[in-house]
């Protein structure tokens, strides 16, 4: 029997998911990747399948999870199965560098970036982008990992060499230009289908990671869900900007039916491009406000992707 197989390393985060699956009656199949195997020489079941693979699955213990899942879906790949989030999708969650050269191969802003490894090319890093503030952040990431507001090479030497330094799981930090926002939020973008779907104003007054899932560890230093009024998330009533188009034909260039884009605009006008979430969550709260619901899009774009399938 075909079904719709949800690669993940998080019940929490797919639960949300699951009642929509439930909710429309569709045939689904959990697939748990913390650990497993693959054998490429076997045939993969049918149905349609969804990545929603995490950058963070290390902070749960899951340290081989997306090298596990890149593995798995190059082998669905290899078998023509209709993937959502593949391959190039998972390359991309786990490495914002990959994030930012593919946004600016499609014009795209993204904050200046330089990435190191080592101490002391952090530093050169921080020296040759050549202004201030700036932000660190890893490299692999997600839930706000690494991510600190230096207003000075000292400051930042002070971190690197100090007892606090946190590398990142890939050994990479990064050097990022620290985009001052005339107002505290940010817009983040969600997309299924590789469709806009709606916007949420986020407040960044009080951390720097954006999360709007609802369920988050309350020792996530930067992750602000469920510890401040549902006010923080607010979906943005007829949200428009030139800016969607062309992220939009960056997701369809990379194979990313699913995803939400972080964006902010500064003092200038200028808008960036920051954040590339494929595995992107949604807040309850904003959503029953607005009267529009993410895992209910994506659970009926998975059934009509599977519906389709088996015609």
């Amino acid at each position: 029997m075909a079904k719709i197989h949800v690669l993940h390393e998080n019940n929490e985060w797919t639960n949300h998911l699951v009642k929509r699956l439930d909710e429309l009656a569709l045939p689904y199949e959990l697939w748990h990747l913390d650990e497993g195997m693959v054998d490429i020489e076997a045939t993969p079941p049918e149905g349609v399948f969804y990545n929603r693979m995490s950058a963070s699955s290390h902070t749960r213990g899951h340290r081989y999870a997306p090298e596990l899942t890149e593995g798995v879906l190059a082998w669905l790949e290899a078998n023509n199965r209709t993937v959502f989030n593949g391959t190039r999708a998972i390359r991309l969650e786990v490495s914002k560098v990959n994030q930012y050269t593919a946004l600016r191969r499609e014009g795209i802003r993204v904050p200046k970036t330089i990435a190191a490894v080592g101490k002391a090319q952090i530093m050169n890093a921080a020296e040759t982008l050549g202004m201030t503030p700036f932000i660190t952040k890893h490299n692999r990431a997600g839930k706000g990992l690494g991510v600190q507001l230096f207003h000075s090479i000292e400051a930042l030497r002070e971190y690197v060499y100090g007892p606090t330094f946190e590398d990142s799981v890939d050994g990479i930090t990064l050097i990022q230009q620290y985009i001052e926002a005339p107002q505290p939020f940010i817009t983040r973008c969600e997309f299924i289908g590789g469709k806009f779907v709606y916007a949420v104003r986020v407040d960044t007054s009080e951390g720097f990671e954006l999360c709007p899932a609802d369920a988050c560890s309350i020792e996530d230093q930067f992750c602000p869900v469920g510890e401040t009024p549902p006010a923080k998330f607010e979906i943005v009533e007829g949200f428009t900007h030139p800016i969607l188009a062309q992220l939009e034909a960056f997701l369809a260039a990379n194979e990313i039916a699913v995803a939400g884009i972080e964006i902010i605009e500064d003092r200038d006008g200028n808008v960036y491009a920051y954040d590339v979430n494929t595995n992107t969550n949604y807040n309850s709260d904003a959503e029953a406000k607005a009267g529009t619901y993410g895992m209910l899009e994506l659970a009926t774009f998975l059934g009509d992707a599977l519906h389709a399938k088996t015609k």
